[in-house]
């Protein structure tokens, strides 16, 4: 005789749940052995050195090694193939960064997907950036510098470190917002660009307040407006943005990344000891030290976070015409 659908519904469940063990056992385990996290911009800049900060906090805190591998190349995409590619176990995850978001759509032909590929894990922080000006430039405040740019279209070169980098389309943002039309200008790198700004040769550069602080507080360089929502703790006496241009925001930031599928359970005990350390006096010490502000976020929160930031930086990327293949 056939079993009725309530006495099959009664024999399915226990077998369900049976089968939901396995995965619960290795997620209340996680981790059991070491675990990977790629970066793939390179030793000695932020992201490595975020990375190695936060794999030495998670070794000690999930007591297995967290070891970081520099995986360079294509602004980043060769990390983020790598790890969204690989098995979703938790053995695997990926510093992300403002990049990400700006890649979807700078680049046209990935083999990926990042919104959709991805498991949003955490945050980790942000960092402002600064409007910086040679003193010799007549504009003294971000107002006179927007007058001064619609005055004067094209006249206005920006210095960037690079095509497709948050401080390239933070400057390619305030064209879109400011409705001026500044000439970006990319560098291999911040070195050349602060040599040039300097000399004259350029008018304007973006660039983190942790690379700028130097020279504004020496004088060598103008600090017009930080790109953050708000002030910045380090430059309080500068105003952002958003005070005048309401709703601009350009920050770069980097979070923690999974590939999709990764276990609920594993994303949850990973984004717990992520924002245990955000919250720890002497590791927010020593992002305070990178000129970072701490980013804690729920997984649900930061993965509409990388969403906002996909669409934003989409927007500007189509008005700016900036494509990398």
């Amino acid at each position: 005789m056939k079993p009725s659908r309530r006495e099959f519904s009664s024999l399915a469940w226990p077998a369900a749940a049976l089968s939901l063990f396995p995965r619960l056992a290795r997620a209340a385990d996680y981790p059991t052995r070491p675990v990977r996290i790629f970066e793939g911009f390179g030793g000695g800049g932020t992201p490595d050195l975020l990375s190695r900060l936060f794999g030495q906090w998670l070794s000690q805190r999930l007591g297995q090694p967290f070891v970081v591998e520099n995986k360079t190349g294509a602004a980043g995409n060769i990390a983020t193939e790598a790890v969204l590619k690989a098995p979703p176990d938790g053995y695997t995850l990926l510093t992300c960064l403002t990049a990400n978001a700006i890649n979807a759509s700078l680049y046209r032909n990935l083999d990926f997907d990042f919104l959709r590929d991805t498991a949003p894990v955490a945050g980790l922080i942000r960092l402002p950036m600064v409007l910086l000006v040679n003193p010799a430039f007549p504009a003294k405040t971000f107002p006179e510098f927007i007058a001064y740019a619609k005055a004067n279209p094209s006249k206005i070169n920006m210095a960037s470190p690079g095509v497709g980098t948050p401080m390239q389309v933070a400057g390619e943002l305030i064209n879109l917002m400011a409705g001026v039309k500044m000439v970006l200008v990319p560098y291999r790198g911040p070195a050349g660009a602060f040599a040039d700004l300097l000399a004259g040769r350029v008018q304007a550069f973006i660039i983190t307040v942790t690379a700028a602080i130097g020279f504004i507080r020496t004088g060598k360089l103008v600090a017009l407006a930080v790109t953050g929502a708000t002030r910045s703790d380090v430059l309080p006496d500068v105003p952002a943005i958003a005070e005048f241009l309401p709703g601009f925001e350009a920050t770069a930031w980097d979070g923690t990344c999974a590939p999709k599928g990764t276990p609920p359970a594993v994303v949850d005990k990973l984004n717990a000891a992520i924002n245990a350390g955000l919250a720890d006096p002497q590791l927010k010490a020593k992002i305070k030290g990178l000129g970072g502000e701490t980013m804690p976020m729920t997984p649900a929160q930061f993965g509409k976070f990388l969403a906002d930031e996909t669409a934003k930086w989409a927007r500007v990327v189509k008005f700016s015409g900036a494509s990398a293949n």
